[in-house]
């Protein structure tokens, strides 16, 4: 085995692309004293600095892995709908905040964050004249603005991403499932009990610690088929679309071909639970609690 089988055959220590590369594409079939062939080669003239170039190149390659991978379309919609989301709780909690500001001033003011559009805007009757009062009013329409234009964006990007999760969880219920995985690539990962509870983990904590029951579902319940179910055959619905949306997740990960079918096969699941009677139901009741 010869000494172009280091990392350091990339030779010029001044190229940083060049020893990037090999640091994160370079491998070799046994370990070998990877300081004296370097030294061997010239490419460094003693041990120390031999180990200094190379925490300076494993470094540029972590560096370089950790920004592809948040350039990564996944991860660009993790951010958008945390995003979104913090927009859209910052304008609710600001909205309350205002609304109770504006009652001292006019006992008829309104609240929410239409009627602190409706004061930003100058739309409102309420005759209020408190700039500060109408400045925070432009503020929280502004945030609810950004959040509207984020969650457009959320809602063009998601097809693109994850085609088959968008189809069945419709795109913004699909964007958080992967954020709350961490990327599209972990959701990929996870089993669908695990899919089925994402966004419960408080609850799901305390029930291991014996202090509520075990979740039925966590930010699935507000999927169509999840919701519009019965609450004693919701945990049958919840199980279903989580065991869908698993294989969605792996088939946008893996090979991102449109699966159609997992849609039609997730509508007749749903369709025989939601056909269920109480008395009939075999899996629900105390199984579903």
């Amino acid at each position: 085995m010869s000494n172009t089988d280091g990392w350091f055959a990339a030779g010029d220590r001044d190229d940083p692309d060049a020893t990037i590369t090999a640091v994160r594409e370079g491998s070799a079939d046994e370990p070998r004293d990877w300081p004296a062939l370097a030294l061997e080669a010239g490419f460094a003239s003693d041990e120390d600095e031999y180990y200094d170039a190379l925490r300076e190149a494993t470094t540029a390659a972590t560096r370089a892995a950790v920004t592809e991978r948040e350039r990564a379309d996944d991860r660009q919609l993790v951010h958008a709908v945390r995003a979104m989301d913090d927009c859209d709780r910052t304008a609710n909690e600001l909205a309350e905040r205002l609304a109770e500001w504006a009652g001292t001033v006019d006992p008829e003011a309104g609240t929410g964050v239409d009627y602190a559009r409706a004061l930003a805007s100058g739309d409102s009757d309420d005759g209020l004249e408190e700039p500060a009062i109408r400045s925070l009013a432009e503020r929280v329409a502004d945030l609810a603005d950004e959040a509207d234009d984020l969650r457009e964006f959320v809602q063009r990007q998601t097809p693109a991403v994850a085609p088959n999760l968008a189809t069945l969880a419709e795109p913004v219920l699909a964007a958080r499932l992967i954020s709350l995985a961490g990327g599209l690539e972990e959701l990929a990962k996870k089993p669908s009990g695990t899919i089925q509870v994402l966004g419960a983990e408080d609850a799901l904590f305390a029930h291991l610690r014996g202090h509520a029951p075990s979740p039925k579902h966590g930010i699935i319940y507000t999927h169509d088929a999840v919701r519009g179910t019965h609450p004693e055959n919701r945990g049958s619905a919840a199980r279903a679309v989580a065991g869908k949306l698993a294989i969605a997740a792996r088939v946008d990960h893996y090979s991102g071909e449109s699966k159609p079918e997992l849609e039609a096969e997730l509508a007749e699941r749903i369709e025989t639970i939601q056909a269920r009677t109480i008395d009939d139901d075999s899996d629900g009741g105390a199984g579903d609690e």
